[in-house]
């Protein structure tokens, strides 16, 4: 299976466009990011208090590399109306054994509560489904992240339950709600 990375994705609304990250994107991700550190470092590992444009500098190159071996399918939120950054959705940790794969996003701040996570997440999950032949895909969230919990219900996912320490953020290991999508949940939508 060949996947190029000139895969544009849009959401259901047309309101934004998804394609995967550029290292033209440095400046973008790493402005969102430092605006939006207060609501992400509590729940994503890398967004740390010395997290840097050199970070994000350093990151970027390995993405193509991670796609062809189809290992992280990472996607940039872009606004439709004025290519805006607003944040990133991809899929990762896939286990092809399996055919699953976890689904992870985040939204800068100022533009949350618009639905960003939620349009974003519904296509990366059916190209997971439909394009890459996955038969699972898992939306596990910190059982205190209200937020993407939240984004993992919008999408249609099924919650399946509360895994204790499932996911360890720092130096804390975090219990977490598991969602999942499987193929049939986009047939019935």
């Amino acid at each position: 299976m060949d996947i190029s990375r000139d895969v544009h994705l849009r959401s259901d609304d047309g309101r934004f466009v998804l394609r995967p990250y550029e290292t033209e994107d440095a400046e973008s991700i790493y402005d969102a990011v430092y605006a939006s550190r207060a609501e992400l470092a509590p729940w994503m590992d890398w967004c740390t208090p010395d997290y840097s444009i050199a970070d994000t500098r350093a990151w970027l190159p390995k993405l193509p590399g991670a796609w062809e071996r189809k290992e992280i399918f990472g996607f940039a939120i872009l606004d439709a109306s004025d290519g805006t950054f607003l944040g990133g959705c991809g899929l990762n940790n896939i286990i092809w054994e399996y055919r699953i794969a976890n689904l992870g996003y985040w939204v800068r701040s100022n533009r949350t509560g618009e639905g960003v996570a939620t349009a974003a997440a519904v296509p990366v999950a059916r190209f997971g489904l439909e394009k890459l032949g996955l038969c699972r895909i898992e939306i596990v969230a910190a059982v205190g992240n209200t937020a993407s919990r939240r984004v993992a219900e919008k999408t249609g996912a099924t919650f399946e339950g509360i895994l204790r320490n499932r996911i360890k953020i720092g130096d804390r290991n975090l219990d977490a709600a598991m969602h999942s999508l499987i193929p049939g949940d986009f047939e019935r939508s």
